[in-house]
Parts: structure tokens; C-alpha cells; sequence
């Protein structure tokens, strides 16, 4: 199960989404992630469905490699579905002792279970074709002009690409030491979803040692190589938009303006 979260992975291939500008990818799952709160009805839901299966498409990421990923946040999005099930008021459709299920709260939990998964998957594209340091690099640049707030943006950048770099190896960590555990007589499977969160307990400490560990080990290395933060710093390999990236902001401003109208302005 923890091999199977695919959230700040990158997945090494050769397509157009890989060798676009950073910023492009960062400023279109942004959009993206409006554009899904923005529409309201099938048409639009279908319209995002299929902007996010051409971007796959380009990604040349295998579809299977990325909905993997959605087993890691089944339970969320569960749950969330059950709350809208039952808590939204509306005409019953099913009543359960003295719960009830109404056609509001069926056309809500749908369009919840939509959004999650289209965000999701969205979200994981972004990472899957952009490494760390030119995710840092796009951060930075994008949020360059807060600069005049005496905002520290080159360490806000670093911290969100160091946390997204993080979440594999913490992953990996925890793996390790569950196998480990299990070697040793521990029992994660078995049991009830209280008495599995009680087993997962033993492996907070081990963890939180493991992580506190890497995180000194970075920063020794990041002083070992005379890192001073942002002030002063070039870029061996600098951001330059090419023909391609202002081609992908008019495809992405173009699905904004036809996500609006077709998501709200059309009946559902």
C-alpha cells in the first residue's frame, strides 16, 4: 500500500509534459484545481475528465503507474462520500433505521468522489513529470514578485520541495520498518480499524527518529556545500519559456474560459 502512493514521485521518460517549463505545469494544475470547483454539472465534470486524459496521454506516464496511487486515499474519499450520503438534507431515497439517503446528497457524494479523484490524479501528474529542483525553481520564480513583501520565497520554495521530496523516502522508511517489525512477530493485518491503528503506533517512534536522522544528514550536507539561502544565488540552469510553454498557457486559459461556461451555464 505505501509503494503505491504516487504523490511527489517523478517518473523518469521522454514526453512534451517533461520537457515543459516548470511554472507552465505549476500555473495549469492550479487552474485545473479551480476549474473542478468552478463547474457544476456532467458536461463540465467531462470536459476536466478529458483535459486530464490528453495531458496523460502526453505525459507518456502509464495510466496504470498513476491510479494506483488513488488506493492510498480510498478510505478519504470514503468517507467523504458517506458524510454527503447521509448529512445532506433533501427528498429521501433510502432511509436506513433513522438515517437517510436523499437524491441531493447522491448527486453531491458523486460529484465530491469526481473531484477527489480528478484532483488527485491532476496533482500527481504535476509531480510525476517535474523533478524536485526544477519544481523548486518554478516555486521560486512564480512567487518571485512577494519578494517586495520581504517574504523569504527561495526558503518557502525550498521547504515545499524538500516536504514533497521527503513523502517517497518517508514512505520507503516506513516500509522498511514495518518488514522489519513483521520479522519480528508484529501483526499489522489482522483485527479490527481501531486495533490496526494501534499497531501502527509502534512505528510513530522508529519513524520520527528515521526522519529527524535524513533531516540532519541534508542539512550537513546543504552546510558542506557553503548553502546560504537565496540571497545571491544564480541558476546553472535558468528558466527561459520556449514556443511550446506559451502555447500550453493559451490551452490552459482556453480550458478555464470553456470549463466556466460549459460547467455553469449549461444545464447539468
Amino acid at each position: 500500500m505505501l509503494r503505491e502512493i504516487t504523490l511527489g514521485q517523478y517518473y523518469q521518460t521522454q514526453s512534451v509534459l517533461h520537457k515543459m517549463d516548470s511554472r507552465v505545469k505549476l500555473v495549469a494544475t492550479l487552474v485545473y484545481i479551480v476549474s473542478l470547483f468552478v463547474v457544476n454539472n456532467f458536461w463540465g465534470y467531462l470536459l476536466a475528465a478529458a483535459f486530464l486524459a490528453l495531458c496523460i496521454i502526453l505525459s507518456h506516464v502509464p495510466f496504470r503507474f498513476m491510479i494506483k496511487g488513488m488506493k492510498s486515499i480510498l478510505f478519504l474519499m470514503l468517507f467523504a462520500v458517506v458524510l454527503n450520503l447521509f448529512l445532506t438534507p433533501g427528498e429521501p431515497v433510502i432511509r436506513i433505521w433513522k438515517l437517510k439517503i436523499t437524491d441531493a446528497g447522491i448527486l453531491l457524494a458523486a460529484k465530491m468522489a469526481i473531484r477527489l479523484t480528478l484532483l488527485i490524479i491532476g496533482s500527481s501528474l504535476m509531480t510525476l513529470t517535474t523533478t524536485p529542483n526544477h519544481l523548486t525553481d518554478g516555486l521560486e520564480s512564480l512567487l518571485s514578485p512577494l519578494k517586495r513583501l520581504k517574504v523569504p520565497v527561495h526558503e518557502v520554495a525550498m521547504m515545499m520541495s524538500i516536504a514533497l521530496r521527503f513523502i517517497p523516502i518517508l514512505l520507503e522508511e516506513t516500509d522498511k520498518i514495518m518488514k522489519a517489525q513483521i520479522a519480528r512477530g508484529a501483526d499489522f493485518d489482522s483485527g479490527n480499524l481501531l486495533q490496526k491503528a494501534k499497531a501502527m503506533v509502534p512505528l510513530l517512534v522508529p519513524l520520527f527518529i528515521a526522519a529527524f536522522r535524513r533531516a540532519n544528514d541534508l542539512a550537513m550536507a546543504m552546510e558542506a556545500r557553503c548553502y546560504r539561502g537565496g540571497e545571491g544565488r544564480t541558476k546553472m540552469k535558468p528558466l527561459i519559456y520556449r514556443r511550446r510553454d506559451y502555447i500550453a498557457y493559451g490551452v490552459v486559459f482556453v480550458y478555464l474560459a470553456a470549463s466556466i461556461v460549459i460547467g455553469r451555464l449549461l444545464p447539468i
